[in-house]
């Protein structure tokens, strides 16, 4: 098999949780190289791997074929930028940049470098958003007319980190955390829309970065897609509720992946890794063939974040299609530039 030698840019949560444990159970990729500034605590886990104390210089003397940037935003172009133009591809964390403009400039760069970039979106294979996708594709519903995704926590209180919490860094806030993951699954679902219409703001006050926003997506055939998150609900509401002519679909967010990295599980390659759901967790109530109301309760399959990586190491040897290339992530980037703009001006945005 071959072998994909990787150099990981962090080993913060993201580092720890996302991505070093699915690069060192696939057996196509080798973490080679690890960026600690001050620590060593990838030892414990990744001891083959040599520690680096910056980026620049895991770039120049580590030998390496894929880079990941799973840095801070605000440094995603800059190391993106660095890795290109070192020549090795990429797999940059969500949100991709913190603006359009950023995102264009990395993608031309790709793209003349003969070079990969992708952006890792791995809510994309979250047991819930797969349920969802599996639903839509047998239109059961009929001709749809009104879809809300929602992402919410119970988080009242500031969580001390300047990148996401301070509203004077570019690409804080939850809009660009959460709803990079939102605003993906929306277009992926219904693709870019015509207009949209935003309201983003703190609901700790001005001196913290947007906790809260609302994201109006207008469709052909009069489709609205609200797209949503706040840090203030304690009881949560249905994820995903889909409505059309024939029916309505609502589903939990139920995938627990995150939650079980974060206690120490070992995702296993090539099977199921995670625990089985304890209850159903989706309602789809709809008017049959028949003309009849048929109501289920139904349950999602396991997600595994595992075949994000996967898609990646089939591109690398096989050339099969990378997974969520960031030419097309430049789509979300679009929407959370112009959610920005619609919730200062208070009007629609027009594309």
């Amino acid at each position: 098999m071959q072998l994909v030698k990787v150099g990981l840019c962090a080993f913060g949560m993201s580092g720890k949780v996302f991505h070093a444990p699915f690069l060192k159970e696939h057996p196509g990729f080798y973490i080679a190289a690890i960026v600690e500034r001050n620590k060593q605590d990838s030892k414990e886990k990744y001891s083959d791997a040599t520690i680096y104390r910056s980026v620049d210089e895991m770039l120049s003397e580590a030998d390496i074929d894929l880079v990941v940037v799973n840095t801070p935003v605000q440094t995603h172009f800059e190391f993106v930028k660095k890795a290109l133009e070192a020549g090795k591809n990429v797999v940059v964390e969500k949100p991709f940049t913190v603006n359009t403009a950023e995102a264009e400039e990395l993608v031309n760069l790709a793209k003349e470098k003969n070079l990969f970039l992708s952006v890792y979106q791995n809510r994309r294979f979250d047991r819930d958003f797969l349920k969802v996708k599996e639903v839509l594709a047998t239109n059961v519903l009929g001709e749809l007319k009104e879809a809300e995704i929602r992402f919410d926590r119970f988080r009242t209180e500031a969580g001390g980190k300047e990148h996401k919490e301070n509203p004077q860094q570019k690409g804080s806030g939850t809009l660009h955390d959460l709803g990079a993951h939102l605003v993906d699954q929306a277009t992926q679902l219904f693709g870019f829309p015509k207009k949209i219409f935003a309201d983003v703001f703190s609901m700790k006050g001005t001196e913290f970065a947007n906790d809260y926003f609302e994201i109006l997506l207008h469709y052909e055939n009069n489709l609205i897609v609200r797209l949503k998150s706040s840090t203030f609900v304690k009881e949560a509401h249905y994820a995903y509720s889909f409505h059309g002519s024939k029916g309505s679909f609502l589903q939990e967010r139920t995938d627990h992946q995150e939650n079980e990295l974060v206690a120490g599980a070992i995702p296993i390659y090539g099977k199921v890794w995670t625990q089985p759901l304890e209850k159903a967790d989706g309602i789809l109530n709809f008017i049959n063939e028949k003309n009849q109301t048929e109501r289920i309760i139904t349950s999602s399959e396991p997600g595994n974040y595992m075949n994000y990586y996967q898609q990646i190491y089939e591109h690398i040897v096989f050339g099969y299609p990378l997974p969520s290339p960031a030419e097309e992530i430049i789509q979300n980037m679009k929407i959370i530039d112009a959610a920005i703009e619609s919730s200062k001006t208070e009007k629609n945005i027009y594309f």
